[in-house]
């Protein structure tokens, strides 16, 4: 054992070494976002969290205490040498400077209390996860899912905004209520309360839904779960070669048309001259159904 040395390696003292004081203060440094010097989210993203569940920990009172809690409940191996080396890497040596003269403290500490048990660490056994579902939640998550089954799929996920929601009714009676019969995925229809909305919804537009129609207003771009939703199905295909992006506008806008669907061909609802065969068009196949 290292502790048993006149010198500790750090890689083999487990994260649970450090205290409460030294977490807080950690996040003291990490917390606020920073322009210049990295913040709680670059250490996360060292840490090998995804984008999403760096999403969900923006929420939390304290991300940094969060992160670390949840990085050591992931993994047996987590220790106060590779938290340095990932504030390292990240160029935040200033928090090491700092803070070593207290981690070095809880680390003594520490190797004390084990030596007088006589015995070796207890494996860090992983705690519940809260924002992954280790459950058949995710089999569960709609209305018409069958936990003992396979899950509920759809033709298309809807990513819209409440202001915009009279034509999203429009858009399931034009498509789910006529000969076509697609599926759409409507979140406030279709989506059991009670989960995790990031999770939930990173999970239909991921695995759930062939195509995502984007409803493209002036309020969809002051939306954050709009902005989320576009963003998260942009990632999964750059450029949108595979989970087909289809940007829909049904009325004026005032502000400036997002940039990040600005390469993908717009179905446009405005124009009196194309509204006849805005939802279907067996001549020129360029509808929305036919998109979809």
């Amino acid at each position: 054992m290292a502790c048993a040395e006149s010198k500790v390696d750090l890689e083999t003292v487990p994260l649970t070494a450090l205290n409460v004081t030294v977490r807080k203060k950690l996040g003291l440094y990490l917390n606020p976002r920073n322009a210049v010097a990295a913040d709680w989210m670059a250490v996360a993203e060292a840490m090998d969290f995804s984008y999403l569940e760096i999403r969900n920990y923006e929420v939390a009172q304290n991300p940094t205490t969060r992160i670390l809690d949840e990085w050591q409940a992931r993994s047996t191996d987590t220790t106060v040498g590779k938290l340095l080396s990932i504030l390292m890497k990240v160029e935040r040596s200033d928090i090491i400077e700092d803070l070593r003269s207290l981690i070095d403290e809880d680390v003594r500490r520490y190797c004390e209390n084990l030596k007088k048990r006589g015995s070796d660490p207890p494996l860090q056994v992983p705690e519940v996860d809260s924002c992954v579902p280790r459950t058949p939640e995710r089999n569960g998550i709609t209305l018409e899912d069958d936990p003992e089954g396979s899950p509920e799929l759809f033709d298309a996920f809807i990513c819209y905004c409440q202001s915009d929601f009279d034509f999203v009714h429009e858009m399931i009676r034009e498509l789910e209520q006529t000969e076509y019969r697609l599926k759409l995925c409507v979140f406030d229809r279709d989506v059991l309360p009670g989960s995790c909305v990031w999770t939930i919804t990173s999970e239909l537009i991921e695995k759930r839904c062939k195509r995502m129609v984007v409803v493209i207003s002036d309020e969809y771009l002051d939306s954050d779960a709009c902005d989320f939703q576009t963003k998260f199905a942009l990632s999964l295909c750059p450029g949108a070669q595979k989970k087909r992006l289809i940007p829909v506008v049904y009325k004026p806008m005032t502000k400036q048309f997002p940039s990040i669907l600005r390469f993908l061909t717009v179905c446009d609802y405005t124009r009196p001259c194309t509204q006849a065969w805005f939802w279907w068009s067996d001549i020129t196949g360029s509808s929305l159904c036919h998109c979809l």
